[in-house]
């Protein structure tokens, strides 16, 4: 599928980008990007209603798509439904339309989507999938290891690693849970010899990065020095962590981050509230089907979940389209 024209496209919200650009990475080489917007009053309605004006509609900063049409159309997030929709109509059928995420318009207006289990959409043509889609590949993950295995990796050493997320619409990641988090991952520590990797997102609040790094420098317990906690300076420790640690924690705010953890095979654990209706309803169907833990403090991890890569089960189903349409 070397020879194959693969366009991209998302509104440039950065997990959108991760998702779109994933599974375009995983289908061929070189896939074009476009980060497109619609004008007002077009981007507020359904896909189909704003698909006829969607090619003429777009604001000045965006992309603008022109034939020749692509082979193959990958679109992520509501906002970009309605360009697909124009392309492949543009196309006369000709560009294959793969929607990420819930369109929230009909599915028959794409030729596959790829939906989470907690969407709770179905259709002949809808994909569900347990977890986000990403670009976290098995060779960028040992790339990165190789990187960043001699300040991480402590011989004879069990390694924990954290990804924390941040602050949500649902809930505000404040100090005092900051609190309830370290006594959990010293609890882990001193009774497994564990060393610790931490890496905060840009979604961290200052204050909880300051009070994490503070109780792992030395400040608030005892010199530790086999504890990293990234300072958000120079080069991200993130996928060198995925890839280097035995066991991995990962504030439960962040889908992206669970799904990458999850594409690792090592035990996955989710820290912090569920969230909205939706997000409640991801982290307890991972936990039901026994993929991921509620991270407690307990000394002994659970059981690995992964590896488990939705953007791989997607690709098999593209690639199945693809080759249809050329049978």
């Amino acid at each position: 599928m070397n020879d194959l024209s693969i366009w991209y496209m998302t509104t440039g919200e950065a997990g959108f980008r991760t998702q779109a650009r994933g599974l375009a990475s995983a289908l061929g080489e070189a896939p074009r990007e476009l980060v497109v917007e619609l004008k007002a009053p077009w981007r507020g309605l359904p896909g189909r209603i704003a698909a006829p004006f969607a090619l003429g509609g777009l604001s000045a900063a965006s992309d603008r798509p022109r034939p020749p049409w692509p082979d193959l159309l990958i679109s992520c997030g509501r906002r970009t439904t309605a360009l697909s929709i124009a392309i492949r109509r543009a196309s006369r059928g000709k560009t294959l339309t793969v929607h990420v995420q819930n369109p929230l318009t009909a599915p028959s207006a794409f030729d596959l989507v790829v939906a989470m289990d907690h969407d709770g959409i179905s259709g002949p043509n809808v994909l569900s999938v347990p977890t986000a889609l990403h670009d976290v590949t098995p060779e960028r993950l040992a790339q990165a290891g190789a990187v960043w295995r001699g300040r991480l990796v402590k011989p004879g050493r069990p390694l924990l690693g954290v990804l924390l997320g941040g602050t949500t619409k649902h809930h505000p990641f404040e100090t005092a849970e900051a609190d309830v988090l370290i006594e959990r991952l010293w609890r882990v520590r001193h009774a497994t010899g564990a060393a610790l990797a931490v890496t905060p997102s840009r979604r961290t609040p200052q204050a909880v990065r300051e009070r994490i790094a503070q109780a792992f420098a030395g400040e608030t317990f005892a010199g530790d020095a086999d504890a990293f906690v990234w300072d958000m300076e120079g080069d991200n420790p993130y996928r060198g962590i995925l890839d280097l640690a035995d066991r991995l924690v990962v504030t439960s705010d962040s889908v992206s981050m669970i799904s990458e953890a999850l594409a690792t095979p090592h035990p996955v654990e989710v820290f912090g509230p569920d969230g909205g209706r939706r997000h409640a309803a991801f982290l307890n169907g991972l936990i039901q089907r026994g993929l991921v833990r509620r991270f407690e403090g307990d000394p002994q991890p659970p059981p690995a979940g992964g590896p488990i890569n939705a953007t791989t089960l997607a690709a098999v189903a593209v690639r199945a389209l693809l080759a249809g349409r050329a049978g």
